[in-house]
């Protein structure tokens, strides 16, 4: 099965929404880390260099086949409850 290299960033914020950052899809992970390599001078990148995620993906392999759940977490500080979407698989306790 063929195997591809995603390279993400993201960025975690108290009070908001995150950034998060697909940045593209590469054949090998020496290419990648190249990407970021050419990046991590970039503004944004630069300040938060421990963003960037590289993620190996098998081209033809589905994932998340058993369906999701919401479940829902601790509420960010203007809100009731914050929920989260994730595979059916885990056993969640509301």
């Amino acid at each position: 099965m063929k195997v591809v290299y995603s390279l993400d960033f993201a960025r975690e914020y108290e009070h908001r929404r995150d950034t998060e950052l697909h940045i593209g899809i590469y054949a090998t992970r020496e290419e990648a880390e190249a990407v970021i390599v050419a990046l991590r001078d970039k503004p944004g990148f630069s300040e938060h260099p421990a963003g960037f995620d590289i993620h190996e993906w098998r081209i033809g392999l589905t994932g998340w086949v058993e369906g999701f759940v919401t479940t829902y977490g601790s509420p960010p500080k203007d809100a009731a409850s914050e929920a989260f979407d994730v595979p059916a698989w885990i056993d969640v306790k509301e």
